[in-house]
């Protein structure tokens, strides 16, 4: 039981990263289905910057530890970045369709991380995981379930858990995070007040990809310790944090325990807690998505406008219709 508990919460922090992402790209009035395909460049991003410094340095001593890290995020923000420029220019410059858009970003995130993975010296990363990225707080004695179920997991699940937070006071407690919510409800009227919608939705969807590029690191760095042969397996992450979002009902203190609960149904087929078929192991892969379809009709038949997504979401704005 703590073993499945352990081991979901790196997932948790990869589900979480890949929402956040998400929620925060959607409130603009952007349904970015590339979410798959940014996580999946952001972990080759990531992977590519450790392995050069690796490459060149080692991870021995302590400048070459502070640059891997340095390196790992720079080149995990660039490349997230980028993906996430094209998307805005594609469906706010030349307003194409977002759902054609974003598949298509999925698509080839994968197919690049799969084939860009095969040129990484897997156990560059592995080392660079058990020494830097698997334990933020060094620790060694697996004996003390307290202290690994808390302090046994690498720095980007904290960062994950404070990213959430900050971004639910952003949203909430901030002029910025209001106009953004404006932008994604009525972007008419938030022009007519003079709010930049254009820049919003550009912000909005870049920060987002982003932030859900961080969750394509932390799968290979933490939870598959350096692993990169199964990036693949980043793309099924990315659906299944799309449809958190949907889940959390576009909170990101919700999130918080959707990416949680989310990530214990993932790991149970495999934790061994259950005793199951073949047939029962697919069923219980299936039951995130079951839990999601379950949230989305009770919310539809008894939830009020708060638990709806935002008015204008996946619609592209035309300022001169308004």
């Amino acid at each position: 039981m703590i073993t499945w508990i352990i081991g979901s919460i790196t997932l948790f922090a990869v589900l979480l990263y890949g929402a956040l992402g998400e929620i925060i790209t959607e409130k603009s009035g952007h349904l970015n289905l590339g979410t798959p395909g940014v996580m999946c460049f952001g972990g080759l991003g990531g992977c590519l910057g450790i392995y050069f410094i690796v490459d060149k340095m080692g991870y021995s001593n302590a400048g070459a530890i502070i640059l891997i890290i340095i390196f790992g995020i720079l080149f995990t923000v660039i490349f997230s970045a980028i993906v996430g420029l094209l998307y805005s220019f594609l469906t706010v410059t030349l307003r194409a369709n977002q759902n054609i858009t974003g598949l298509a970003i999925t698509t080839f995130g994968v197919a690049g991380a799969n084939f860009m993975g095969g040129k990484v010296e897997t156990t560059y990363l592995m080392g660079a995981s058990n020494k830097i990225f698997g334990s933020m707080f060094g620790i060694t004695d697996k004996s003390n379930d307290f202290v690994r179920l808390f302090f046994g997991h690498g720095f980007l699940v904290y960062i994950a858990l404070i990213l959430a937070v900050l971004s639910y006071f952003f949203l909430k407690k901030t002029k910025m995070g209001l106009r953004l919510r404006a932008v994604g409800e009525n972007p008419a009227t938030a022009d007519a007040v003079g709010v930049n919608v254009t820049r919003y939705r550009y912000i909005a969807t870049i920060v987002g990809s982003v932030i859900a590029g961080f969750g394509g690191l932390t799968y290979v760095m933490v939870h598959m310790h350096g692993a990169f042969e199964q990036a693949s397996s980043i793309e099924s992450l990315g659906w299944l944090a799309v449809a958190l979002v949907i889940f959390s009902i576009w909170r990101p203190n919700i999130c918080i325990l959707g990416s949680f609960i989310f990530a214990l149904l993932y790991q149970l087929p495999y934790s061994g807690v259950l005793k199951v078929s073949s047939a029962g192991f697919e069923a219980l892969k299936a039951l995130p998505y079951v839990v999601t379809i379950i949230v989305l009709i009770i919310t539809s038949i008894f939830g009020g406008k708060s638990v709806q997504p935002p008015q204008a979401l996946g619609t592209n704005y035309f300022r001169e219709d308004r």
